[in-house]
């Protein structure tokens, strides 16, 4: 099995920048869609941002285009999020995934081998 452990969160005023990455256990993942999603106390998991396999392709949540960056490096097992211009509502635990579809989904239910999370905190 696969497992993944995020890394890179913390505290930073609004405006201000993070980058997080998440590590994985074995190269199994080199073969899989990866996603970040994030959760803030009381709501939902939501999606942030994915990257197909080819490291080039990419989708986001309209709430963080143009400001959030998904890459991914392959020959090290790592998945990246660097994230701009951060927002208080951008607040909220991040946790990377493996894709489980071919079609690009934005769905908690289609990606699996969750992280423990890293905790984002922006006061304004």
């Amino acid at each position: 099995q696969v497992q993944l452990v995020e890394s890179g969160g913390g505290l930073v005023q609004a405006g201000g920048s993070l980058r997080l990455s998440c590590a994985a256990s074995a190269r199994t993942f080199n073969n899989f869609a990866m996603g970040w999603f994030r959760q803030a106390p009381g709501r939902e998991r939501e999606f942030v941002a994915a990257i197909f396999l080819n490291g080039i392709s990419t989708y986001y949540a309209d709430s963080v285009k143009g400001r959030f960056i998904i890459s991914r490096d392959n020959a090290k097992n790592t998945v990246n999020l660097q994230m701009n211009s951060l927002k208080p509502e951008d607040t909220a635990g991040y946790y990377c995934a493996i894709s489980l579809s071919n079609w690009g989904s934005r769905q908690t239910r289609d990606f699996g081998s969750w992280g423990q999370g890293t905790q984002v905190t922006v006061s304004s």
